[in-house]
């Protein structure tokens, strides 16, 4: 079992930065992929960014440019550094830790919650 833990969300204004932490315990995989999702009220989750372990990393096209996902291995941790933030933006993160070998299986954190005001 993998326990993650975010950290870092808040309120902040349109064009200013935040960035995100989520640090990982417990049967960590050596192959894996952390990244972060968001969900907005009334909408359906969706994919931020990920990163491999070997460093492979994938970007929503609505962040590509503001946002920048990166981890330190040794320590577990995965980060969002988010900037120009958009009132669209505005959602609870999820932080995701994919284990990629044998049978494909997702542990999630509880959330945290990031607002953007115009």
């Amino acid at each position: 079992q993998v326990q993650l833990v975010e950290s870092g969300g808040g309120l902040v204004q349109a064009g200013e930065s935040l960035r995100l932490s989520c640090a990982a315990s417990g049967s960590i995989f050596p192959i894996n992929a952390m990244g972060w999702y968001r969900q907005a009220p009334a909408k359906q989750r969706e994919l931020v960014a990920t990163i491999t372990s070997d460093g492979t990393t994938n970007y929503a096209d609505s962040v590509k440019g503001r946002f920048a996902i990166s981890r330190d291995n040794a320590k577990n941790t995965v980060y969002l550094q988010m900037d120009s933030l958009k009132p669209e933006d505005t959602a609870v993160y999820y932080c995701n830790f994919r284990r990629l070998v044998g049978r494909r299986y997702d542990y999630w954190g509880q959330g945290t919650q990031v607002t953007v005001s115009s």
